[in-house]
Protein backbone atom coordinates (compact mmCIF):
# COMPACT_ATOMS: atom_id res chain seq x y z
CA UNK A 1 0.00 0.00 0.00
CA UNK A 2 2.58 2.65 1.22
CA UNK A 3 4.64 1.51 -1.92
CA UNK A 4 1.38 2.48 -4.13
CA UNK A 5 1.54 5.88 -2.28
CA UNK A 6 4.97 6.70 -2.50
CA UNK A 7 5.26 5.83 -6.32
CA UNK A 8 2.20 8.19 -7.36
CA UNK A 9 4.04 10.65 -5.22
CA UNK A 10 7.43 10.16 -6.59
CA UNK A 11 5.50 10.71 -10.29
CA UNK A 12 5.10 14.29 -9.40
CA UNK A 13 8.87 15.06 -7.91
CA UNK A 14 11.54 15.81 -10.56
CA UNK A 15 14.16 13.75 -11.40
CA UNK A 16 17.32 16.34 -9.79
CA UNK A 17 15.14 16.43 -6.97
CA UNK A 18 15.55 12.29 -6.65
CA UNK A 19 19.67 13.27 -6.90
CA UNK A 20 20.10 14.21 -3.87
CA UNK A 21 18.30 12.65 -0.28
CA UNK A 22 17.10 16.33 1.44
CA UNK A 23 15.83 17.38 -1.58
CA UNK A 24 14.46 14.63 -2.47
CA UNK A 25 12.49 14.42 1.19
CA UNK A 26 11.56 18.00 0.83
CA UNK A 27 9.86 17.19 -3.09
CA UNK A 28 8.25 13.97 -1.69
CA UNK A 29 6.99 15.68 1.62
CA UNK A 30 5.23 18.77 -0.43
CA UNK A 31 3.25 16.51 -3.01
CA UNK A 32 1.79 14.51 0.07
CA UNK A 33 0.99 17.52 1.88
CA UNK A 34 -1.26 18.92 -1.12
CA UNK A 35 -2.21 15.86 -1.83
CA UNK A 36 -3.71 14.96 0.92
CA UNK A 37 -4.54 17.99 2.82
CA UNK A 38 -6.81 19.50 0.80
CA UNK A 39 -9.05 16.47 0.97
CA UNK A 40 -9.41 17.42 5.00
CA UNK A 41 -10.14 20.89 3.92
CA UNK A 42 -13.15 19.81 1.75
CA UNK A 43 -14.89 19.45 5.05
CA UNK A 44 -14.79 23.25 4.92
CA UNK A 45 -15.98 23.87 1.55
CA UNK A 46 -19.17 21.56 2.16
CA UNK A 47 -19.75 23.54 5.36
CA UNK A 48 -19.35 27.02 3.07
CA UNK A 49 -21.75 25.61 0.52
CA UNK A 50 -24.61 24.37 2.52
CA UNK A 51 -24.38 27.30 4.86
CA UNK A 52 -23.96 30.32 2.68
CA UNK A 53 -27.59 29.87 0.75
CA UNK A 54 -26.82 32.47 -1.39
CA UNK A 55 -23.77 30.74 -2.31
CA UNK A 56 -22.01 33.91 -3.34
CA UNK A 57 -19.07 35.37 -4.75
CA UNK A 58 -17.13 34.99 -1.57
CA UNK A 59 -18.78 31.57 -0.89
CA UNK A 60 -16.79 30.24 -4.55
CA UNK A 61 -14.12 32.14 -3.95
CA UNK A 62 -12.80 30.09 -0.62
CA UNK A 63 -13.99 27.36 -2.72
CA UNK A 64 -12.20 27.61 -5.47
CA UNK A 65 -9.11 28.50 -3.28
CA UNK A 66 -9.27 25.27 -1.42
CA UNK A 67 -9.79 22.97 -4.44
CA UNK A 68 -6.47 25.27 -6.00
CA UNK A 69 -3.73 23.21 -3.40
CA UNK A 70 -4.62 20.08 -5.77
CA UNK A 71 -3.16 21.78 -8.53
CA UNK A 72 0.25 22.44 -7.16
CA UNK A 73 1.64 19.07 -7.05
CA UNK A 74 1.11 19.76 -11.03
CA UNK A 75 2.84 22.84 -10.93
CA UNK A 76 5.70 21.24 -9.66
CA UNK A 77 5.96 18.30 -11.68
CA UNK A 78 5.65 20.94 -15.08
CA UNK A 79 7.88 23.52 -13.92
CA UNK A 80 10.69 21.23 -11.46
CA UNK A 81 10.76 23.79 -9.00
CA UNK A 82 9.64 23.48 -5.64
CA UNK A 83 10.16 26.80 -4.56
CA UNK A 84 7.73 28.21 -7.34
CA UNK A 85 5.24 25.74 -6.07
CA UNK A 86 5.91 26.83 -2.08
CA UNK A 87 5.41 30.36 -3.56
CA UNK A 88 2.25 29.98 -5.04
CA UNK A 89 1.05 27.48 -1.92
CA UNK A 90 2.15 29.85 0.69
CA UNK A 91 0.06 32.75 -1.51
CA UNK A 92 -2.98 30.74 -1.40
CA UNK A 93 -2.86 29.66 1.99
CA UNK A 94 -2.27 33.35 3.06
CA UNK A 95 -5.20 34.69 0.85
CA UNK A 96 -7.80 32.00 1.20
CA UNK A 97 -7.47 32.75 5.46
CA UNK A 98 -7.49 36.36 5.42
CA UNK A 99 -10.50 36.70 2.63
CA UNK A 100 -12.62 33.46 4.75
CA UNK A 101 -11.50 35.95 7.65
CA UNK A 102 -13.16 38.70 6.52
CA UNK A 103 -15.94 37.88 5.16
CA UNK A 104 -16.86 34.89 7.37
CA UNK A 105 -15.67 36.30 11.32
CA UNK A 106 -13.58 38.84 11.14
CA UNK A 107 -10.95 38.74 13.68
CA UNK A 108 -12.87 35.80 15.54
CA UNK A 109 -13.05 34.04 12.46
CA UNK A 110 -11.88 30.19 12.44
CA UNK A 111 -10.42 30.98 9.10
CA UNK A 112 -7.72 33.36 10.48
CA UNK A 113 -5.36 30.89 12.22
CA UNK A 114 -4.19 29.51 8.98
CA UNK A 115 -2.71 33.01 8.00
CA UNK A 116 0.39 31.92 10.66
CA UNK A 117 0.28 28.29 9.27
CA UNK A 118 1.10 29.93 5.87
CA UNK A 119 3.87 32.45 7.24
CA UNK A 120 5.71 28.94 8.84
CA UNK A 121 5.17 27.07 5.56
CA UNK A 122 6.77 29.48 3.79
CA UNK A 123 9.53 29.63 6.23
CA UNK A 124 9.99 26.18 5.99
CA UNK A 125 9.95 25.60 2.49
CA UNK A 126 11.91 28.53 1.38
CA UNK A 127 14.44 29.37 4.13
CA UNK A 128 16.83 30.56 1.83
CA UNK A 129 14.36 33.09 0.79
CA UNK A 130 12.84 34.85 4.17
CA UNK A 131 12.69 38.00 3.05
CA UNK A 132 10.21 36.95 0.11
CA UNK A 133 7.88 35.03 3.05
CA UNK A 134 8.00 38.19 5.19
CA UNK A 135 7.21 40.25 2.34
CA UNK A 136 4.27 38.17 1.20
CA UNK A 137 3.15 37.96 4.05
CA UNK A 138 3.03 41.34 5.16
CA UNK A 139 1.12 42.28 1.59
CA UNK A 140 -1.41 40.12 2.28
CA UNK A 141 -1.99 41.69 5.75
CA UNK A 142 -1.76 45.28 4.52
CA UNK A 143 -4.93 44.26 2.07
CA UNK A 144 -6.78 42.72 4.77
CA UNK A 145 -6.31 45.80 6.43
CA UNK A 146 -7.04 48.54 3.50
CA UNK A 147 -10.37 46.40 2.41
CA UNK A 148 -11.49 46.85 6.58
CA UNK A 149 -11.20 50.37 6.41
CA UNK A 150 -12.37 50.74 3.09
CA UNK A 151 -16.04 48.74 4.00
CA UNK A 152 -15.39 50.35 7.57
CA UNK A 153 -16.27 46.81 9.23
CA UNK A 154 -16.88 42.81 7.97
CA UNK A 155 -19.43 42.00 5.71
CA UNK A 156 -21.63 39.24 8.42
CA UNK A 157 -22.47 36.66 5.96
CA UNK A 158 -23.15 34.05 7.92
CA UNK A 159 -23.77 34.67 12.30
CA UNK A 160 -20.99 33.79 14.42
CA UNK A 161 -22.91 31.43 16.35
CA UNK A 162 -23.04 29.56 13.08
CA UNK A 163 -19.30 29.13 12.70
CA UNK A 164 -18.17 27.20 15.64
CA UNK A 165 -18.41 24.10 13.48
CA UNK A 166 -16.30 24.98 10.95
CA UNK A 167 -14.37 26.53 13.54
CA UNK A 168 -13.58 23.11 14.99
CA UNK A 169 -12.75 21.85 11.70
CA UNK A 170 -10.37 24.25 11.09
CA UNK A 171 -8.65 23.83 14.61
CA UNK A 172 -8.69 20.25 14.13
CA UNK A 173 -7.11 20.04 10.74
CA UNK A 174 -4.84 22.72 11.00
CA UNK A 175 -3.54 20.61 14.39
CA UNK A 176 -3.41 17.71 11.84
CA UNK A 177 -1.30 19.38 9.55
CA UNK A 178 1.25 21.23 12.19
CA UNK A 179 1.60 18.01 13.43
CA UNK A 180 2.52 16.50 10.52
CA UNK A 181 5.02 19.25 9.23
CA UNK A 182 6.48 19.32 13.44
CA UNK A 183 7.82 15.64 13.14
CA UNK A 184 8.93 15.77 9.18
CA UNK A 185 11.08 18.85 10.44
CA UNK A 186 12.19 16.65 14.05
CA UNK A 187 13.04 13.68 11.43
CA UNK A 188 14.73 15.81 8.73
CA UNK A 189 17.18 17.35 11.71
CA UNK A 190 17.73 14.20 12.78
CA UNK A 191 19.15 13.30 9.05
CA UNK A 192 20.80 15.83 8.92
CA UNK A 193 22.84 15.64 12.01
CA UNK A 194 23.60 12.34 11.11
CA UNK A 195 25.10 13.40 8.13
CA UNK A 196 26.98 15.97 9.38
CA UNK A 197 28.30 13.58 11.86
CA UNK A 198 28.58 11.32 8.53
CA UNK A 199 30.51 14.10 7.03
CA UNK A 200 32.87 14.95 9.71
CA UNK A 201 34.21 11.48 9.86
CA UNK A 202 34.60 11.17 6.23
CA UNK A 203 36.72 14.58 6.98
CA UNK A 204 38.62 13.17 9.73
CA UNK A 205 38.94 9.69 7.26
CA UNK A 206 40.23 12.18 4.67
CA UNK A 207 42.89 13.89 6.93
CA UNK A 208 44.61 10.75 7.85
CA UNK A 209 44.40 9.13 4.61
CA UNK A 210 46.16 12.70 3.45
CA UNK A 211 49.07 11.91 5.89
CA UNK A 212 49.45 7.83 5.48
CA UNK A 213 49.42 9.33 2.09
CA UNK A 214 52.53 11.73 3.06
CA UNK A 215 53.91 8.96 5.10
CA UNK A 216 53.92 6.46 2.27
CA UNK A 217 55.48 9.56 0.26
CA UNK A 218 58.23 9.90 2.48
CA UNK A 219 59.13 5.89 3.08
CA UNK A 220 59.29 5.93 -1.05
CA UNK A 221 61.94 8.35 -1.51
CA UNK A 222 63.66 7.36 1.41
CA UNK A 223 63.59 3.98 -0.20
CA UNK A 224 64.49 5.50 -3.37
CA UNK A 225 67.28 7.12 -2.67
CA UNK A 226 68.57 4.27 -0.53
CA UNK A 227 68.65 1.70 -3.58
CA UNK A 228 70.06 4.13 -5.53
CA UNK A 229 73.24 4.57 -3.39
CA UNK A 230 73.26 0.92 -2.61
CA UNK A 231 73.29 -0.19 -5.96
CA UNK A 232 76.36 2.45 -7.03
CA UNK A 233 77.96 1.27 -3.96
CA UNK A 234 77.18 -2.29 -5.08
CA UNK A 235 78.19 -1.83 -8.83
CA UNK A 236 82.28 -0.84 -7.84
CA UNK A 237 83.10 -4.02 -6.23
CA UNK A 238 81.22 -5.92 -8.99
CA UNK A 239 82.99 -4.55 -11.85
CA UNK A 240 86.01 -5.34 -10.11
CA UNK A 241 84.86 -9.12 -9.87
CA UNK A 242 83.91 -9.38 -13.71
CA UNK A 243 86.90 -7.20 -14.70
CA UNK A 244 89.55 -9.18 -12.44
CA UNK A 245 87.50 -12.68 -13.93
CA UNK A 246 88.31 -11.44 -17.47
CA UNK A 247 91.75 -10.62 -17.03
CA UNK A 248 92.55 -13.97 -15.74
CA UNK A 249 89.86 -15.77 -18.24
CA UNK A 250 92.67 -14.10 -21.19
CA UNK A 251 95.62 -15.64 -18.91
CA UNK A 252 94.24 -19.04 -18.87
CA UNK A 253 92.84 -19.59 -22.31
CA UNK A 254 94.71 -22.34 -24.14
CA UNK A 255 96.38 -24.52 -21.10
CA UNK A 256 94.27 -27.73 -20.50
CA UNK A 257 95.94 -28.24 -17.40
CA UNK A 258 93.58 -25.12 -16.11
CA UNK A 259 90.68 -25.69 -17.55
CA UNK A 260 88.96 -27.06 -14.45
CA UNK A 261 90.08 -22.99 -12.95
CA UNK A 262 88.90 -21.67 -15.58
CA UNK A 263 85.35 -23.51 -15.59
CA UNK A 264 85.02 -21.89 -12.15
CA UNK A 265 85.98 -18.29 -13.46
CA UNK A 266 83.48 -18.52 -16.05
CA UNK A 267 80.81 -19.50 -13.70
CA UNK A 268 82.33 -16.69 -11.37
CA UNK A 269 82.26 -14.11 -14.58
CA UNK A 270 78.64 -15.25 -15.55
CA UNK A 271 77.12 -14.90 -11.82
CA UNK A 272 79.22 -11.45 -11.31
CA UNK A 273 77.40 -10.27 -15.08
CA UNK A 274 74.08 -11.76 -13.89
CA UNK A 275 74.11 -10.01 -10.74
CA UNK A 276 75.69 -6.62 -12.22
CA UNK A 277 72.13 -6.56 -14.64
CA UNK A 278 69.77 -6.84 -11.46
CA UNK A 279 71.41 -3.93 -9.46
CA UNK A 280 71.57 -1.84 -13.13
CA UNK A 281 67.95 -2.66 -12.89
CA UNK A 282 67.36 -1.99 -9.19
CA UNK A 283 69.49 1.54 -9.53
CA UNK A 284 66.93 2.40 -12.89
CA UNK A 285 63.59 1.44 -11.24
CA UNK A 286 64.70 3.91 -7.74
CA UNK A 287 66.06 6.41 -10.82
CA UNK A 288 62.74 6.31 -12.13
CA UNK A 289 60.46 6.71 -9.18
CA UNK A 290 62.42 9.52 -7.89
CA UNK A 291 61.76 11.08 -11.31
CA UNK A 292 65.81 11.18 -11.98
CA UNK A 293 65.86 9.69 -15.30
CA UNK A 294 67.10 12.05 -17.96
CA UNK A 295 66.98 11.30 -21.65
CA UNK A 296 69.94 12.11 -23.33
CA UNK A 297 68.87 12.77 -27.36
CA UNK A 298 71.76 11.70 -29.75
CA UNK A 299 71.64 11.26 -33.62
CA UNK A 300 72.96 7.91 -34.77
CA UNK A 301 72.92 5.40 -37.77
CA UNK A 302 70.20 2.52 -37.06
CA UNK A 303 71.65 0.13 -39.44
CA UNK A 304 74.98 0.27 -37.19
CA UNK A 305 72.69 0.57 -34.19
CA UNK A 306 70.97 -2.71 -35.03
CA UNK A 307 74.47 -4.39 -35.71
CA UNK A 308 75.82 -3.60 -32.46
CA UNK A 309 72.88 -5.10 -30.83
CA UNK A 310 73.16 -8.33 -32.76
CA UNK A 311 76.04 -8.96 -32.31
CA UNK A 312 76.30 -8.42 -28.40
CA UNK A 313 73.12 -10.71 -28.34
CA UNK A 314 74.30 -13.52 -30.61
CA UNK A 315 76.16 -15.36 -28.41
CA UNK A 316 73.10 -15.29 -25.62
CA UNK A 317 70.79 -16.75 -28.07
CA UNK A 318 72.77 -19.37 -29.00
CA UNK A 319 73.22 -20.78 -25.70
CA UNK A 320 69.51 -22.55 -25.78
CA UNK A 321 70.70 -23.36 -29.53
CA UNK A 322 68.24 -20.86 -30.83
CA UNK A 323 69.13 -18.94 -34.31
CA UNK A 324 68.99 -14.90 -34.41
CA UNK A 325 67.15 -13.44 -37.76
CA UNK A 326 67.90 -9.68 -38.58
CA UNK A 327 65.64 -8.48 -40.76
CA UNK A 328 66.13 -4.60 -41.89
CA UNK A 329 63.32 -2.38 -43.70
CA UNK A 330 64.51 0.44 -46.40
CA UNK A 331 66.10 3.76 -45.90
CA UNK A 332 66.12 3.03 -42.03
CA UNK A 333 68.64 6.06 -41.86
CA UNK A 334 69.45 8.14 -38.49
CA UNK A 335 67.46 8.73 -35.53
CA UNK A 336 67.94 11.06 -32.90
CA UNK A 337 66.29 9.16 -29.22
CA UNK A 338 68.07 7.94 -26.43
CA UNK A 339 70.47 5.46 -28.04
CA UNK A 340 71.24 3.83 -24.67
CA UNK A 341 68.04 3.71 -23.08
CA UNK A 342 66.69 2.04 -26.83
CA UNK A 343 69.81 -0.60 -26.62
CA UNK A 344 68.53 -1.66 -23.03
CA UNK A 345 64.89 -1.92 -24.28
CA UNK A 346 66.41 -4.08 -27.23
CA UNK A 347 68.81 -6.34 -25.27
CA UNK A 348 65.75 -6.44 -22.70
CA UNK A 349 63.17 -8.25 -25.49
CA UNK A 350 66.08 -10.02 -27.18
CA UNK A 351 67.21 -11.66 -23.80
CA UNK A 352 63.38 -12.70 -22.64
CA UNK A 353 63.03 -14.05 -26.10
CA UNK A 354 66.41 -16.00 -25.71
CA UNK A 355 65.83 -17.25 -22.32
CA UNK A 356 62.54 -18.82 -23.09
CA UNK A 357 63.28 -20.27 -26.69
CA UNK A 358 64.86 -23.50 -27.11
CA UNK A 359 66.11 -24.99 -30.43
CA UNK A 360 64.15 -22.23 -32.19
CA UNK A 361 63.75 -18.92 -34.14
CA UNK A 362 64.34 -14.91 -32.77
CA UNK A 363 63.57 -12.38 -35.20
CA UNK A 364 64.73 -8.66 -34.70
CA UNK A 365 62.81 -6.75 -37.55
CA UNK A 366 63.32 -3.04 -37.53
CA UNK A 367 61.48 -0.85 -40.16
CA UNK A 368 60.87 2.80 -40.47
CA UNK A 369 57.50 4.56 -41.68
CA UNK A 370 55.33 7.79 -41.54
CA UNK A 371 52.34 8.35 -40.19
CA UNK A 372 50.39 11.40 -39.29
CA UNK A 373 53.19 13.64 -40.13
CA UNK A 374 55.91 12.02 -38.38
CA UNK A 375 58.71 9.20 -38.83
CA UNK A 376 58.23 6.33 -36.60
CA UNK A 377 60.90 3.53 -35.88
CA UNK A 378 59.36 0.02 -35.20
CA UNK A 379 61.83 -2.66 -33.85
CA UNK A 380 59.44 -5.87 -33.67
CA UNK A 381 61.38 -9.12 -31.49
CA UNK A 382 59.57 -12.86 -32.20
CA UNK A 383 60.14 -15.66 -30.88
CA UNK A 384 59.06 -19.40 -31.46
CA UNK A 385 59.12 -20.00 -27.58
CA UNK A 386 56.78 -20.97 -24.75
CA UNK A 387 54.76 -18.13 -25.09
CA UNK A 388 52.19 -16.19 -22.66
CA UNK A 389 48.55 -16.88 -22.43
CA UNK A 390 46.41 -14.17 -22.50
CA UNK A 391 45.40 -13.86 -18.93
CA UNK A 392 48.78 -13.48 -18.01
CA UNK A 393 49.29 -10.75 -20.56
CA UNK A 394 48.43 -7.57 -18.24
CA UNK A 395 51.24 -9.02 -15.88
CA UNK A 396 53.70 -8.38 -17.94
CA UNK A 397 54.88 -4.68 -17.49
CA UNK A 398 54.22 -4.61 -14.05
CA UNK A 399 57.44 -4.41 -11.61
CA UNK A 400 58.22 -7.72 -10.27
CA UNK A 401 55.58 -9.28 -12.69
CA UNK A 402 55.80 -12.25 -14.30
CA UNK A 403 53.87 -14.41 -15.99
CA UNK A 404 53.34 -17.36 -13.54
CA UNK A 405 54.60 -18.55 -10.66
CA UNK A 406 56.14 -21.49 -12.20
CA UNK A 407 57.71 -19.53 -15.09
CA UNK A 408 59.15 -17.21 -12.28
CA UNK A 409 60.35 -20.27 -10.52
CA UNK A 410 61.85 -22.55 -13.72
CA UNK A 411 63.02 -19.59 -15.69
CA UNK A 412 64.12 -16.97 -12.95
CA UNK A 413 64.63 -13.17 -13.45
CA UNK A 414 63.05 -10.36 -11.74
CA UNK A 415 60.40 -8.77 -13.50
CA UNK A 416 61.64 -5.52 -14.05
CA UNK A 417 63.04 -5.91 -17.57
CA UNK A 418 59.93 -5.43 -19.51
CA UNK A 419 58.51 -2.56 -16.95
CA UNK A 420 61.59 -0.73 -17.30
CA UNK A 421 61.88 -1.23 -21.34
CA UNK A 422 58.12 0.20 -21.27
CA UNK A 423 59.23 3.17 -19.05
CA UNK A 424 62.13 4.15 -20.71
CA UNK A 425 60.12 3.84 -24.67
CA UNK A 426 57.34 6.19 -22.71
CA UNK A 427 59.86 8.83 -22.10
CA UNK A 428 60.98 8.14 -25.76
CA UNK A 429 57.54 9.06 -27.03
CA UNK A 430 56.40 5.50 -27.39
CA UNK A 431 55.44 2.59 -25.98
CA UNK A 432 55.33 -1.17 -26.07
CA UNK A 433 53.30 -3.69 -27.69
CA UNK A 434 52.96 -7.46 -26.76
CA UNK A 435 51.19 -10.25 -28.97
CA UNK A 436 50.98 -13.62 -27.76
CA UNK A 437 49.80 -17.47 -27.60
CA UNK A 438 50.53 -19.89 -25.08
CA UNK A 439 52.70 -22.29 -27.05
CA UNK A 440 53.16 -20.66 -30.18
CA UNK A 441 55.72 -17.81 -29.20
CA UNK A 442 55.73 -14.00 -28.66
CA UNK A 443 55.87 -10.68 -30.64
CA UNK A 444 57.22 -8.04 -28.80
CA UNK A 445 57.13 -4.51 -30.89
CA UNK A 446 58.52 -1.47 -29.84
CA UNK A 447 57.55 1.68 -31.63
CA UNK A 448 58.99 5.17 -30.78
CA UNK A 449 59.40 8.37 -33.06
CA UNK A 450 62.46 8.53 -35.23
CA UNK A 451 63.18 12.04 -33.45
CA UNK A 452 62.29 12.84 -29.69
CA UNK A 453 59.25 15.18 -29.32
CA UNK A 454 61.48 17.88 -27.79
CA UNK A 455 65.12 18.40 -29.45
CA UNK A 456 67.93 20.71 -29.57
CA UNK A 457 68.31 22.72 -32.78
CA UNK A 458 71.34 21.67 -33.31
CA UNK A 459 71.00 17.99 -32.77
CA UNK A 460 67.86 18.19 -35.71
CA UNK A 461 70.40 20.09 -38.36
CA UNK A 462 72.38 17.27 -37.60
CA UNK A 463 69.56 14.56 -38.46
CA UNK A 464 69.10 16.66 -41.28
CA UNK A 465 72.31 16.21 -42.51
Amino acid sequence: MWNSVLNLIDWFVPDQAKLERSELGLARNFVFTHLFGPAMAQSMSLFLYLSDVGHGAACWTMIVAIWSFWALPFVLKWTKDLQLAALLSVEILAFASLFGSYFYGGVSSPFLPWILVSLLLGLFYLSSRPLVVVGLFAANLFGFGVAFLIQGGFPQILPSAELTTVGWISIISASIYMSWMAVYYVNMMAVRSQLELEADRHRLTSVRLRQAKENAESANRARSIFLAKMSHELRTPLNAVIGYSELLLEDGEGDPAREGKLQDLRRINAAGRHLLSLVTDVLDLSSIEANRVEITPEVFDLNTFVDGVAATVRPLVGQNRNRLEVKLGEELGAVLTDQTKLRQSVFNLLSNAAKFTQDGVITLAVSRDRRGGTDWIELRVADTGIGISEADLPKLFQYFGQATVSTQNRYGGTGLGLALSQKFCDLMGGAITVKSEAGRGSCFTIRIPAQLPVAEPAATAALAA
